[in-house]
């Protein structure tokens, strides 16, 4: 085997939903100052027995039987997540137990909203060494539990849920190479702190960077798959806020692809937000298997990452 690919994706948000006009009555906001300064109408929140392994735990069931397989044809599971309780076992260790894969090396990564394409990267790079042929990667979040709900800046953000891939070899390559790194001056202006912690970040500093930054590094990314922007079908960024995602995308040059949305009704979901929204352009027909895709996962340490995978 020569690479990895994407066999199939799942996603996963809790029943419960929470509208702007709800917020509204929480805080000193309204549906039209939430709409125009970010785009989102809705976000999905989990319950207090609705735990983030649990999330995580659905949305790779979903993957899996997508995919044709069951439990022990599974290795390695990875979880991106930055609101795991406990520190031991990890959240990785939960969903395998949840989901009985047996003997499987289960890893979380705490890269918060780059999370995921972290973990995607990470996966292939195991499949490719030898070290594992069949992987679960998952990016899970519960910010509800993080998130000062007295404080109308962030939570009119935050929601909650789950995205997974399988991940397995492949004899082309549908993992493109993946361009990751951080800016470390910039590292505060995403956290989640403190006892008990709390996302905060400077939301104007991470616009500026994200809009005037990101562009050149994303072309990159798709220069490393061997493509141009306009040569993509999709682009799936990190859901933070639409009023990044669409210029954003913009200067990309990525012309004739279909961009995610899907921050408008799910809000952001951190680590979740690229798997949640590549596995609902999948479910709804936006693209086709073999498509290119651009993943670009930005956010807290200030961390970014990104791939072009080809659609399962």
């Amino acid at each position: 085997m020569n690479g990895s690919r994407i066999a199939a994706v799942g996603h996963y948000q809790p029943a419960k939903v929470l509208t702007n006009e709800d917020l509204a009555g929480m805080v000193d906001t309204s549906d039209e100052w939430i709409r125009s300064r970010v785009g989102i109408s809705t976000r999905h929140i989990a319950g207090p027995d609705e735990p983030v392994d649990e999330l995580a735990a659905h949305a790779a069931a979903k993957a899996l039987a997508a995919a044709g397989l069951t439990p022990a044809d599974i290795d390695l599971v990875l979880v991106a997540t930055s609101t795991a309780v406990d520190r031991s076992p990890n959240t990785a260790a939960r969903v395998a137990a949840r989901l009985g894969i047996p003997q499987a090396a289960t890893m979380d990564l705490n890269v918060v909203c780059a999370g995921f394409t972290h973990a995607l990267a990470t996966a292939d790079h195991a499949v490719r060494a030898g070290g594992s042929s069949r992987a679960l990667v998952i990016g899970a979040d519960k910010m509800s539990e993080v998130t000062d709900w007295s404080d109308r800046t962030t939570c009119v953000l935050v929601g909650d849920g789950a995205g997974a891939a399988v991940v397995e070899a492949a004899d082309e390559p549908g993992i493109g190479p993946v361009l990751w790194g951080s800016v470390p001056e910039m590292g505060n202006a995403v956290r989640i702190e403190g006892t008990p912690p709390r996302f905060a970040q400077e939301g104007q500093s991470v616009y500026r960077w994200a809009t005037t930054q990101l562009p050149p590094i994303a072309r990159r990314a798709c220069e490393r798959a061997g493509l141009e922007p306009a040569d993509l079908a999709a682009v799936v960024l990190h859901q933070a806020n639409l009023r990044i995602i669409e210029p954003l995308a913009e200067k990309i040059g990525a012309v004739n692809a279909v961009v995610a949305r899907d921050v408008t009704e799910s809000g952001n979901t951190s680590a979740a937000s690229i798997p949640l929204a590549l596995s609902k352009l999948v479910e709804q027909g936006a693209v086709a298997a073999g498509d290119p895709v651009l993943l670009f996962g930005f956010g807290g340490n200030l961390s970014y990452a990104g791939q072009v995978v080809r659609c399962p």
